[in-house]
């Protein structure tokens, strides 16, 4: 009796495609921002049970990233029939995956030391936060693309949309780059009366809020690198 070969399939062939994972693992990553700003909101009303709630949050949201980040990386092929390499893939999930612990730090810095802001400076790191979550946004919708560049070769006018929206994402990373800079004079004004401690810790709160936004810019980067390739 002749026993029938079965062609494999083109999932068997080709494996899992790794872009879903990614997409996904970026869209956790941006919900990290988006928690933070819960918890920065109840860090201005010092309802730190809230704020304690939060961040725990963040925590389980890195932890997910973190899982399939390790998930990609162990399946990820070898050899890929794509137009890209797997070593660039996963520099963009490394890339992706700083912004998770980003958002990370700057809530569990904050309530260590349940670090408050100035009245007078809340508003301000309010509209500044938003901006970081922005450029993150549009990170998201940058990596939400890849899918369709692969269908397209990294060729025709779905290059051209990607580009056209990361060129929007390094306008939104330069505008907090901008209120970085006004923040940091604001708050050079109040030193005077704050603790010094407390003013270092303020500082670096707003600079990582600022690595918010840079990190997106660098997830568009490195997909722009890709294009480039």
């Amino acid at each position: 009796m002749r026993v029938k070969i079965m062609a494999p399939t083109l999932s068997a062939l080709f494996g899992r495609s790794p872009i879903r994972p990614i997409q996904e693992h970026m869209a956790i990553a941006t919900h990290c921002v988006e928690l933070l700003g819960d918890f920065l909101e109840a860090s201005f009303i010092k309802d730190w049970d809230a704020a304690l709630a939060v961040q725990q949050e963040i925590r389980n949201q890195e932890n997910s990233a973190d899982d399939l980040k390790s998930d990609v990386r162990t399946n990820l092929p070898k050899s890929l029939f794509l137009p890209v390499s797997r070593t660039d893939l996963l520099e963009l999930l490394h890339t992706q995956d700083k912004l998770a612990n980003r958002a990370k730090d700057i809530a569990g810095l904050m309530l260590g030391r349940r670090m408050e802001v100035p009245e007078s400076l809340v508003q301000e790191v309010r509209d500044y936060y938003k901006e970081s979550l922005l450029a993150s946004k549009q990170a998201l919708k940058v990596i939400n693309e890849l899918d369709e560049l692969l269908e397209t070769g990294f060729r025709g006018r779905e290059v051209d949309l990607v580009e056209g929206l990361i060129t929007e994402l390094d306008e939104l990373e330069h505008q907090t780059d901008v209120s970085q800079v006004k923040l940091r004079a604001k708050l050079y004004e109040l030193e005077e009366s704050l603790p010094p401690v407390h003013v270092m810790f303020l500082y670096k709160i707003i600079d990582q809020i600022g690595d918010l936004a840079d990190i997106s810019e660098s997830v568009g980067a490195r997909l722009l690198l890709l294009i480039a390739r």
